[in-house]
């Protein structure tokens, strides 16, 4: 009997599937997040921050309850990596913890100085240190990344901090914990029938009641800080315990352009620069009657003409030295030489520029006093050189990982420098100093500055519109702080008025 093989039957190929998305995928980076319930460590991080931030916690100016609050969340994130985390010590961890510090530092900011403007200023700053401390990016995406996961982050842990709830009660019977809570709400509802009936009746248990019991818009804030602020520190444990990676994890093959295209515009660039320093050269030697001869302007009408279009100059050319860091070619020699050349020429010459705008600044504050703006753009400038310092300092090496985060670690420095100087005292200090130099002096402006301007203000008490600048100021220590108020710069301005013991009459 003969057998006659039949041909195999082909197996049809699978069909092409899509690559499998990674769980938590947010803005291009895997992000694993954390496994089961939270635990207890992390529920009690919770607890003890959201009730630190009722408490503590005030919503309508600054104050040492910022700091508080900002103190439980650190303390409470760190106990939870220490405990559940178990991490090494490394280099990224050290650089964690004084991101951590360096967000405490600037709430510090609002305890310090009483300038709203300031704290108005350090507040979101902390927040960015805090969140590259939680998260850890390292790039400018990793950065970005790592202050735009948050509220996710947030929406993420919720339902795994109902389930370490859940688990920490052990699976009680539904039926007993419903009874437990019918009894709260009638035990509840007893008290305050009884206790409204009690007060309607007498007088003395009335007052007694009022001081005890919180009114209704205080009851409502104090839920909403401790959920806001649980919430929050809930998502920065799910952080810490499962960190999303929000940088690159290999850069891969860089898209470039040819040498032609990028070298010309830039080298054109350079030319442009360095015409124009060599006029500034002409202007910082030749002074007052140079710029008056050529330009018909007086010397504070020149520096406040150009200052403006200098910052924006400053922070284009920052812009064109990333982009032609990232796309100019880097495989040869020549590339190599040409990218530290012409890129590093015009960091160098737009430090010059730089300095021309510090002077030009100088200049404009001499001649028309200082403001808060103009010491907050001269602090933006010389943050802005040490930028550039750091660019030249990246591009001898054509290595530049730590820059982003250096950047950010700049103007969070320029801010806290920025309050060590005590900016509303500096400028009422300068502006005086002004004023027994010329005798001008703008008094509707220095009127508007915060109680940190009042040991430098007492100056001026001998004038009747002296003490009239004084009342004004003083108008905002018109409300006492209470303890989670409490801020060194008002505390130190009423020290300072008890001691003078001024007579004001202007407001009445």
């Amino acid at each position: 009997m003969t057998t006659v093989d039949t041909p195999p039957v082909p197996t049809p190929a699978p069909a092409p599937q899509p690559p499998p998305v990674q769980p938590g995928s947010f803005f291009g980076a895997e992000w694993p997040g954390a496994d089961g319930g939270a635990h207890k460590v992390t529920l009690a991080a919770v607890a003890i921050a959201g009730v630190t931030a009722a408490a503590s916690l005030p919503l309508d100016r600054q104050g040492v309850g910022w700091l508080a609050t900002g103190l439980a969340v650190f303390l409470g994130l760190l106990m939870v990596a220490l405990i559940e985390g178990r991490p090494r010590i490394s280099v990224s961890g050290v650089l964690r913890v004084a991101w951590a510090v360096a967000a405490l530092a600037l709430l510090a900011v609002g305890t310090l100085r009483a300038a709203d403007w300031l704290f108005a200023l350090s507040l979101p700053a902390a927040g960015v240190a805090g969140a590259i401390a939680i998260v850890g990016g390292r790039s400018v995406q990793g950065i970005v990344g790592s202050v735009l996961i948050q509220p996710i982050a947030v929406l993420r842990a919720l339902p795994w901090g109902f389930k370490g709830v859940a688990d920490l009660r052990g699976g009680r019977d539904r039926r007993n914990s419903a009874r437990v809570g019918l009894t709260v709400l009638v035990t509840v509802a007893l008290l305050l029938v009884f206790g409204m009936l009690f007060a309607s009746a007498d007088v003395g248990f009335a007052r007694l009641t009022e001081s005890v019991i919180p009114d209704g818009p205080t009851v409502f804030r104090w839920v909403f800080l401790f959920g806001a602020v649980g919430a929050l520190t809930l998502g920065g444990a799910y952080l810490v315990l499962g960190p999303p990676r929000v940088d690159e994890s290999e850069p891969g093959e860089r898209r470039t352009v040819h040498r032609l295209e990028w070298t010309l515009p830039v080298a054109a660039l350079d030319a442009l620069f360095v015409a124009f320093v060599l006029v500034q050269l002409t202007v910082l030697f030749g002074g007052s009657e140079y710029v008056l001869r050529t330009s018909g302007l007086t010397y504070a009408e020149y520096a406040r003409r150009g200052f403006w279009q200098l910052l924006v100059i400053m922070v284009l050319t920052l812009a064109v030295l990333g982009a032609a860091a990232h796309w100019a070619p880097r495989r040869t020699l020549v590339d190599r030489v040409l990218i530290r050349v012409l890129l590093g020429l015009l960091a160098a010459l737009t430090l010059v520029t730089i300095v021309s705008a510090l002077y030009r600044m100088q200049v404009y504050e001499e001649a028309y006093g200082f403001t808060q703006l103009r010491v907050f753009v001269m602090t933006v400038e010389l943050a802005l050189g040490v930028v550039y310092l750091l660019v030249v300092a990246a591009g001898i090496r054509l290595r530049g990982s730590w820059l982003p985060q250096a950047v950010v670690a700049t103007g969070v420095v320029a801010l806290l420098g920025l309050a060590a100087i005590d900016p509303d005292r500096f400028i009422a200090e300068q502006n005086i100093i002004r004023y027994e130099r010329t005798g001008q002096i703008d008094t509707s402006y220095l009127a508007d500055l915060s109680p940190d301007a009042i040991p430098a203000l007492v100056r001026l008490s001998g004038t009747s519109s002296g003490r009239c600048v004084l009342e004004e100021v003083a108008s905002g220590l018109a409300e006492p702080d209470d303890w989670k108020e409490w801020n060194y710069g008002r505390w130190r301005a009423r020290q300072v008025l008890a001691t003078t013991q001024l007579t004001f009459n202007c407001r009445g």
